[in-house]
């Protein structure tokens, strides 16, 4: 299943156009995709009696993000091993958590201000939790996933780096966090732990990997972060970034007003972000 957030309204993908949730339902569930988190089971057992031909066409460009406003989102730093590398940081050993915070997340196809001469790419695989994990066994863990999803984590170098790395500020301006174009539950791929991933700016190529690469794969990260508080419905976790982000070239390269962005996975699609001008 494809589930795509249409102009603020949840709606399954389909024969190229969308079912729209609510009104194929009746009002048993919400048109807010957020809330249909809480219902996934119940959910995806209805999703699965719709027939295909009742879609209509949308436009890709009213898309918004799948999860609009999770309680909790983590991100991981260092999670691929070839980025830990050009960073020069040990592989670490236990995941390098932070957050975004809820309010930077954007939509796939939204426009995202600069804030300041250091803003970076980071093209990242999203998982999104369906059934609360609390405690979870990484074997288990794909049970709690409701699907998988495009994100870019864009970064502010400077902030990210001032006051004791503390990063979250940095990761959390205005839009720095869109996701899509859609959830894609795990069903739908052959192997969920291993999909093409990577980014462009401007059509080159920045960054170009596979999530087999890793350190911490989503069961472990599931396992990892549920030992310590429970992850609810809905909430994100942006998995890492492989190699190829801007603050590691040399000399480093760092997005300027004008530029795009586009964010792929295979079996997921690409989101798409305009760099533009601070507001004010």
């Amino acid at each position: 299943m494809r589930l795509a957030n249409v102009g603020g309204r949840a709606t399954i993908l389909a024969n190229g156009g969308g079912i729209d949730v609510q009104r194929s339902s009746n009002g048993w569930f919400s048109s807010s995709p957020q809330a249909l988190y809480e219902k996934w089971d119940a959910f995806r057992v209805f999703a699965n009696t719709l027939n295909p031909a009742m879609a209509t066409p949308i436009d890709e460009a009213t898309l918004r993000s799948p999860v609009p406003a999770p309680r909790q989102v983590f991100a991981i730093g260092l999670n691929y091993r070839a980025h830990a590398e050009e960073s020069g940081m040990e592989i670490p050993r236990i995941p390098a958590t932070f957050t975004k915070f809820p309010a930077s997340l954007a939509g796939p196809f939204d426009p995202v201000e600069r804030p300041g001469n250091t803003m970076d790419w980071e093209v990242e695989l999203v998982a999104i939790i369906g059934n609360r994990a609390d405690r979870a066994s990484a074997a288990d863990a794909w049970g709690h996933i409701a699907g998988l999803a495009v994100g870019q984590d864009f970064s502010e170098r400077t902030v990210q780096r001032a006051a004791g790395a503390q990063f979250s500020l940095g990761k959390s301006f205005r839009g720095f966090g869109p996701i899509g174009p859609c959830l894609v539950t795990p069903d739908e791929f052959t192997d969920p732990g291993n999909l093409e991933l990577g980014c462009r700016v401007n059509g080159e190529v920045m960054q170009h990997s596979r999530t087999n690469d890793l350190i911490f794969s989503i069961p472990a990260l599931i396992e990892q972060l549920s030992a310590v508080l429970p992850l609810l419905p809905g909430d994100v976790i942006f998995t890492g970034t492989p190699a190829g982000v801007g603050a590691a070239r040399k000399p480093p390269r760092f997005l300027q007003v004008g530029d795009v962005v586009e964010s792929w996975i295979e079996g997921i699609g690409t989101i798409r972000n305009n760099v533009i001008a601070p507001a004010g």
